[in-house]
């Protein structure tokens, strides 16, 4: 019996159906435990918007950037119980996009991945950007030399009237970047948690590190008026704090990364939630003393334009180059890594996607040799490398929290769905692991309302492309996902067998 259109949005696929991939039969060893586990979270989150969004976020929420965190910090924690328990309830490939697609459906699935590829894609970008400008403050310091502006700026630059195009300039060494981490994927580099733990501590090093320095040059004043000002072209008061949670979010994206180790964790239903909920207070904990000592170390109006800001206030506190010197370095490290494991990221949604036929075949070919999706690997960073050349890194701040908040209010969803599932077909193995606690609606609940709150106040702009992208996304779902979806296939053989 052909399936009708609603049918074939909300078609879903069991966890186990993974159409071929040689992991889905296997059984992951459980070897991760809870230390490791969280440095996994904290290690994927620090290191990306801590270092750069304090310049873009201040300038819009004032001294009260602070409740900007919190804000942003409580979204974070609710949606990453949802996180949690489907991780635990279904431990496949794909993070979140395989979670949808066991629970909502494969449209939602596709769109869902769709706002994967917005975060990982402009994460990657964005990181590599900052990384750029860490690179350049180093080499100021270390050898009073830095890159000219013509190899240092973007060609596409948000000003004071909008969007301003400076041709013959673009930002090279985020180019570079990209490229060392094509390279680098395409051999089959991996991170190992031992290696990750150490380098987490180096992050936190260097934090810590700048939070005792910035707070020698700490003044109280800093912090009058708490709230922002609105002005002719800026909200101001709690509609700016929201406005600025939205552009911090940022910085909490990676948590997720805890839940879809679920499968490799010993003891999942006690480390899995722990694990997150520690990663997020570590996290948090760093995010608002790093906050409070740089709005104490210098007025709200420094922040405006300023590159690499964290390594600018040491210098400017101390009036000597050395700190600002290991702080640049620390960033360029921890950054790269970061970069890193981004790009990696989204290859490897692509891959999942790729596998269940959404999108064409060369996404999932692997080479024999490296065993990586290579071809995968040098479109994406061909494509992010060329964001990240040309673009202004103000432009994707914000659309990487949009696509981030959209993909976590779909996991939200899911929650109560697959509750419902389990109910309407008396499974109680869910209940053998993780439950989000009290009940599938309130969490969930809080979650989405949460994560439509900070979307309210992100810029029209950001709306705008974001639009531009699900309608290209809807498109391509209709165009070519629905019709050569391995479900869709699989349907249609079976059908062909009965008649």
């Amino acid at each position: 019996m052909n399936q009708t259109l609603v049918q074939k949005l909300t078609r879903t696929k069991p966890p186990a159906a993974d159409h071929g991939d040689a992991h889905a039969t296997n059984t992951l060893s459980r070897s991760i435990g809870l230390f490791p586990l969280t440095m996994i979270g904290v290690g994927a989150t620090i290191g990306t918007g801590i270092f750069f969004t304090m310049v873009e976020a201040v300038p819009k929420a004032g001294p009260a950037v602070i409740l900007s965190f919190l804000m942003a910090a409580i979204t974070a924690g609710l949606t990453a119980l949802c996180y949690a328990e489907l991780a635990f309830r279904i431990p496949a490939s794909g993070s979140s996009y395989s979670f949808a697609y066991a629970t909502v459906g494969e449209f939602l699935a596709f769109i869902m991945a769709a706002c994967l590829l917005l975060e990982y894609g402009l994460a990657a970008s964005a990181t590599a950007i900052g990384w750029s400008d860490y690179l350049n403050n180093f080499l100021t310091n270390a050898f009073g030399w830095q890159l000219p502006a013509a190899l240092h700026k973007p060609m596409v630059v948000s000003g004071p009237n909008g969007v301003e195009w400076h041709m013959g300039q673009f930002n090279l060494p985020p180019m570079i970047l990209v490229g060392l981490c094509c390279f680098l994927l395409a051999r089959g580099t991996k991170e190992s948690a031992t290696t990750n733990a150490m380098m987490v501590m180096i992050k936190l090093a260097i934090l810590i590190f700048f939070v005792v320095i910035a707070f020698m040059g700490f003044d109280a004043n800093n912090f009058t008026p708490f709230f922002k000002e609105a002005t002719a072209k800026s909200v101001g008061g709690m509609a700016g704090v929201t406005a600025a949670a939205g552009t911090v979010f940022f910085s909490f994206i990676g948590l997720d990364t805890i839940a879809t180790a679920g499968e490799e964790v010993k003891d999942p239903k006690r480390n899995v939630p722990i694990g997150i909920l520690a990663a997020l207070g570590i996290v948090t904990v760093f995010y608002l003393l790093v906050a409070v000592a740089a709005m104490g170390a210098q007025p709200a109006a420094m922040f405006e334009g300023q590159e690499a800001g964290l390594a600018v206030i040491l210098s400017n506190v101390t009036g000597k180059t050395w700190p600002a010197l290991i702080l640049s370095a620390g960033a360029v490290i921890s950054v790269f890594s970061v970069t890193l494991v981004t790009i990696y990221g989204q290859t490897r949604i692509l891959y999942a996607i790729a596998k269940d036929g959404l999108i064409p075949k060369a996404f999932k070919t692997v080479h024999p040799r490296t065993a990586t999706p290579v071809a995968n690997t040098i479109i994406v960073s061909t494509v992010v490398g060329i964001v990240a050349g040309l673009v202004d890194a103000t432009f994707l701040w914000d659309m990487v929290s949009m696509g981030t908040l959209t993909a976590f209010i779909v996991v939200s969803l899911a929650i109560p769905v697959i509750r419902r599932k389990d109910k309407l077909t008396g499974d109680t193995s869910g209940r053998l692991g993780f439950r989000v606690p009290f009940g599938p609606y309130l969490i969930p609940g809080l979650s989405i309302f949460a994560c439509l709150y900070i979307m309210r106040d992100l810029s029209a702009t950001t709306f705008r492309i974001f639009s531009i992208w699900m309608v290209a996304a809807v498109a391509t779902y209709f165009l070519y996902g629905m019709r050569n979806s391995n479900m869709n296939r699989n349907g249609a053989a079976a059908e062909a067998q009965v008649v």
